[in-house]
């Protein structure tokens, strides 16, 4: 009897152990404990919420987040039930989202970059030679945005360009490959600069004010073709000398790559900053109180900023940290974004009506 009972105090006593490891893991009973966000993003942030500093930093303010990608214009038709935040790559697709979902302004916007053009160098000497781009270094430069347009609507190719006979891979119609503005939010801010480019430094607000641009907006697109559905897509491609000679990407992109320091594709490379640009903010839609929160660390946390500029971003507010960040990097980056006007860019309705005429 005496055996029995010990057996039955024993295996009560384990019971209770077992109970109490339980209770402390779901009580967040260690320090280690985090909270899980679940997030859907542009696939652009996707290598910075997957860097182990990165997760390590989030796990210490005590986040686990969990990254799904989309298209920042394809947000605003997913169901986010079950999300805590939204991270599009422009603040047009996040007001929308906003709205959608009633999230509480001001929206947290941690970090931004403007968008740019890289050009083979053969490429670049073509474009300079003929009025199109000015060079302030053998990797730098700026694209004239009225010039360019210009010679997009003339329908211009790079045969009828001085100096381009010189190079057997310049053929064809002059243009810039660029993302699907209907999903893409570089391609559509692609077509927000050049709108008000075309508009005459005017934001496109209304019907009539898209009517008068359609026209170009539409040849800007409909020469391309196919069209990548992301800009990591055409970088890769453009880096390995696949691809067009001049392509649409984000600064960041250029800026992670230097960061690297691999020097692949470098040596032909030429960042051209186009003299009217849109910038790329990427901006927090919270969805909970736990999304706001993690938006609101990403925009003020140190560690979490200099992380950011790691892969190429630009924290909103002082510059300092990318300036030092880059510092190495003068020959290809324009640190202070001299001689870039920025763009206005127009509501998310007139930027799809913009996009769904382009696209034809």
């Amino acid at each position: 009897m005496r055996r029995i009972t010990g057996i039955v105090l024993a295996v009560l006593l384990i019971g209770g152990v077992v109970a109490a490891v339980v209770a402390g893991r779901d009580n967040g009973d260690t320090g280690t404990a985090t909270k899980t966000v679940r997030a859907v993003i542009g696939s652009e942030k996707a290598e910075f919420f997957a860097d182990p500093d990165v997760v390590k930093a989030l796990a210490a303010k005590g986040y686990t987040v969990r990254t799904e990608t989309s298209g920042s214009w394809a947000m605003e038709g997913l169901d986010l039930k079950g999300y805590d935040l939204a991270f599009p790559s422009s603040q047009a697709p996040a007001d929308e989202l906003a709205d959608k979902y009633r999230a509480r302004q001001p929206l947290p916007r941690p970090f931004y970059s403007p968008l740019v053009v890289v050009a083979h160098r053969s490429a670049a000497e073509v474009l300079v030679a003929n009025g199109l781009a000015e060079l302030d270094g053998e990797h730098r430069g700026t694209l004239k945005m009225g010039a360019y347009l210009g010679a997009a609507r003339a329908d211009r190719t790079w045969q009828q360009l001085k100096g381009a006979e010189k190079y057997g891979e310049l053929t064809g119609t002059l243009f810039i490959a660029s993302t699907d503005p209907e999903t893409s939010n570089s391609g559509a801010l692609y077509l927000a600069a050049a709108s008000y480019v075309e508009g005459g430094g005017r934001v496109a607000a209304s019907d009539k004010d898209v009517a008068a641009t359609a026209p170009l907006m539409r040849k800007l697109v409909s020469v391309q073709g196919a069209q990548q559905p992301s800009t990591d897509a055409a970088f890769r491609d453009f880096v390995s000398g696949a691809g067009n000679p001049l392509v649409l990407v984000y600064e960041s992109q250029v800026a992670a790559l230097l960061g690297q320091g691999t020097g692949q594709g470098l040596d032909d490379l030429t960042v051209l900053y186009p003299d009217t640009t849109a910038n790329s903010d990427h901006t927090v839609v919270p969805l909970t109180e736990e999304g706001r929160a993690l938006g609101e660390l990403l925009s003020t946390d140190p560690e979490l900023r200099g992380l950011a500029v790691r892969y190429g971003f630009r924290p909103q507010g002082a510059t300092a940290e990318f300036t030092s960040a880059t510092a190495a990097h003068t020959a290809y980056l324009n640190q202070k974004l001299t001689g870039v006007r920025q763009a206005p860019v127009p509501t998310s309705a007139v930027l799809h009506d913009m996009a769904r005429r382009a696209r034809g």
